[in-house]
């Protein structure tokens, strides 16, 4: 018998894949807003610009699904680092494998794991991005050049994240930007 995790998976159809997931918000009542689009492109678009070797559906279904548990005020620390791990462990009734549901959990340095898929580190990148650019109720979405100086020395500082300096080509390459 198919499950939701094979039905998603073997979508490769972009805009059929995200229908999938409004759907399931529909349905489930799973988080699923403009802002899960955006990540879930800006992933899309930094995988193919600078050709990182990844699994791209794995990384796309990964972007739509990984904050399905999400919801949440952004002051509340306790439900922040949880999130990702109730997502993740949600994902696993749908039928994913461990692997993917260890990618989705590592979108923040909250789970426990020490030894990060090269997925997870791509969602962390573009979470904590979208995160910043994008407007919330508390303040206004930082300009590029500002949110990319937050995500390297306040977000990620400390942290090794296996595609930074990647990201950081690519953002600046988007924008037109020199690095």
């Amino acid at each position: 018998m198919e499950t939701f995790a094979d039905y998603i998976l073997g979508e490769k159809d972009y805009s059929k894949k995200m229908e999938i997931a409004y759907y399931l918000q529909k349905k489930a009542g799973i988080f699923f807003d403009n802002s899960v689009i955006l990540k879930t492109e800006i992933a899309r678009l930094f995988i193919e610009t600078m050709k990182i070797d990844v699994d791209e559906n794995l990384v796309i279904t990964a972007c739509l699904l990984y904050a399905c548990k999400k919801n949440f005020v952004a002051y509340d620390m306790e439900k922040i680092k949880r999130y990702a791990i109730e997502g993740a462990e949600y994902l696993a009734t749908l039928g994913f494998s461990k692997k993917f549901c260890k990618i989705c959990s590592e979108v923040n340095r909250y789970s426990e794991d020490e030894e990060r898929e090269k997925e997870g580190d791509i969602l962390e990148l573009v979470d904590n991005f979208g995160g910043l650019v994008l407007d919330r109720p508390e303040r206004k979405g930082y300009p590029i050049d500002e949110a990319m100086n937050l995500l390297e020395n306040r977000n990620l500082k400390g942290n090794n994240n296996r595609y930074l300096e990647q990201f950081k080509k690519f953002i600046y390459l988007k924008e037109g930007v020199a690095a």
